[in-house]
């Protein structure tokens, strides 16, 4: 005896009731979608990252036919999927160091290429393993234009291993280096780096930002980087529950206001140039994306030192986001 199952509206802020037609359902409800990352994995509930990897794999597995390999950084990801001697990657998946996933990847790529095999590669990794210590090897990927897309799983410090620092975190945000204390407490500004706008420099085919508020842009995203060839970049905000001081299930809620403050902007760049983003469909302050993290509680207590200015700042950055890749909708436009 079967039973139908009954998928409804999706892809909307409201709850709907109308049936969706096969053709229009995400593929998640499709009992033939890839699963790249299956349970039994040990992230922390909530984990952005794992939800992130997720769908950005299983995306890359069908534009790749599954004919596909990851190379993986140490970090998060690698250690909460990877426990030896399990794991929980259902598809061809190799450990580098920390700070070589971009080199490693490259070697793999040109390993297909001589053995005349038509295998795509990704590599991954955190955006210590990124941004920091893989730097270098990432820089020389792109130079080189390598057959590698690289995706940063960005949870803005190093969550693995105590919830340091990194050229990602945000300013005056606490972690374990830099604390909340002193004239300026928090992470110091004028520090850090932007990896999809240096990506974007590197002048490769394709570089695009997306978050865990909106899949089936990720996923679309993913599916049109699989679809190019040259080096690639996708930046993925994955907020952590634990290092950010969060709610678990505040994880995707967090995503869209980082979206919608403008601290986080959504685009598409080839060669160099913006070619799309993503409005701003609801603007909210600064203030409100960073309220429920206890990283930047300081700047919410009574009288604390530099607080204002330190939210002023930040509500800069946020504006000068917004200009820069115009990123307000009409109807924001004029409110």
């Amino acid at each position: 005896m079967t039973q139908t199952v009954k998928f409804y509206q999706t892809g909307t802020l409201t709850v709907g009731n109308r049936l969706l037609d096969s053709d229009k359902r995400t593929v998640q409800a499709s009992r033939n979608r890839s699963n790249a990352l299956t349970c039994g994995h040990r992230a922390c509930q909530g984990c952005g990252e794992a939800l992130g990897a997720r769908y950005a794999i299983d995306a890359a597995m069908r534009a790749a036919n599954r004919d596909l390999v990851c190379v993986n950084a140490t970090g998060c990801l690698e250690v909460f999927t990877t426990p030896y001697p399990e794991t929980s990657w259902q598809v061809a998946w190799l450990h580098s160091l920390f700070g070589n996933a971009a080199a490693v990847a490259s070697g793999v790529a040109a390993a297909m290429r001589v053995k005349g095999k038509a295998t795509r590669v990704i590599a991954q990794g955190g955006d210590g393993g990124t941004t920091d210590i893989g730097f270098g090897c990432l820089s020389g990927m792109f130079e080189r234009n390598d057959d590698v897309l690289y995706i940063c799983y960005d949870n803005e410090a190093y969550m693995n291993t105590g919830v340091q620092r990194s050229s990602a975190t945000p300013p005056a945000a606490r972690t374990a280096t830099t604390p909340a204390v002193g004239a300026a407490p928090g992470n110091v500004f004028g520090t850090g780096k932007n990896l999809p706008r240096i990506a974007m420099a590197h002048g490769i085919p394709y570089v695009a930002t997306a978050t865990v508020a909106d899949l089936h842009d990720l996923e679309a995203k993913v599916t049109r980087a699989m679809g190019l060839h040259g080096a690639r970049y996708i930046h993925i905000l994955v907020p952590c529950p634990l290092g950010w001081g969060a709610a678990s299930h505040d994880t995707i809620r967090l995503s869209r206001l980082a979206v919608e403050s403008g601290l986080f902007p959504l685009f598409e760049a080839e060669h160099g140039e913006v070619t799309a983003t993503t409005p701003i469909r609801r603007r909210v302050p600064v203030a409100e994306y960073l309220k429920p993290q206890k990283r930047f509680a300081h700047l919410f207590r009574p009288d604390a030192p530099g607080a204002q200015e330190a939210l002023d700042r930040l509500q800069a950055m946020a504006d000068a986001n917004i200009r820069r890749f115009n990123l307000l909708s009409a109807e924001e436009a004029v409110r």
